[in-house]
């Protein structure tokens, strides 16, 4: 028996297939079904407009686009926030601009690696190993 907090609510439950407690799901599921009800409604709605009328927070209808659970293809004014700059997006976690500079720094990152690999190689060259005063021991 796996038992867990709630991440919502912190009350304790047994973990199964959900990740959050039974009356937290049904929550949850009471808070699609407003998002649901309010978009069949209004075609046009941007993620605040659902936010306020729906009362269900940005953050757990985006967790809802995310999960496929809510579709904004024919929105086209629903998008949501990058999460690491806050820019709108339709699609994945972080926007184009985020992406490039996270893979040009992860670019870097490596070719300092590489750098300093070369580095230590040139001065292990003429520095003295300890596994070779271990043979010298011997």
């Amino acid at each position: 028996m796996n038992v867990a907090n709630c991440p919502r609510c912190g009350r304790i439950f047994v973990k199964g297939f959900n990740e959050v407690c039974p009356n937290c799901l049904k929550e949850v599921d009471q808070q699609y079904e407003r998002c649901i009800k309010y978009l069949r409604e209004n075609k046009g709605a941007t993620i605040n407009e659902l936010s306020e009328a729906t009362d269900v927070t940005m953050r757990q209808i985006t967790k809802f686009i995310r999960e496929g659970k809510i579709s904004i293809v024919h929105a086209p004014n629903m998008s949501y926030p990058c999460e690491v700059c806050g820019a709108s997006i339709r699609d994945k976690s972080i926007c184009d601009s985020c992406r490039s500079k996270l893979i040009k720094d992860v670019n870097n990152s490596n070719e300092d690696d590489v750098r300093r690999q070369e580095m230590s190689n040139k001065q292990g060259q003429a520095s003295y190993n300890i596994q070779d005063r271990l043979k010298d021991r011997h």
